[in-house]
């Protein structure tokens, strides 16, 4: 991963909060996120862990095929619990 520290924000503690419940209950979220050459995406996830690594925040996540990704936090435009997709 190319991601420089310098330009990293944290995000807001009610927003990460929000990330902490969705683990918990499982859910399936529609993530919009920007990654680190600037392109868009909006795909179901369903959020795993959320870690800290060189002073950045990441969400590990699984698509709907299982495949596992790291989505840096402060990249997330939107996020939105998929309703009526909830623990399998």
């Amino acid at each position: 991963m190319t991601d420089n520290n310098d330009d990293y924000r944290p995000i807001d503690c009610g927003v990460y909060s929000g990330y902490e419940l969705a683990i918990m209950h499982r859910d399936r979220l529609q993530v919009h996120w920007r990654d680190e050459v600037g392109m868009d995406h909006i795909e179901r996830l369903r959020p795993l862990d959320l870690k800290t690594r060189n002073g950045q925040e990441f969400m590990i996540v699984e698509t709907l095929q299982g495949e596992r990704r790291e989505i840096r936090l402060d990249r997330i435009i939107a996020a939105e619990k998929v309703v009526g997709e909830g623990p399998p």
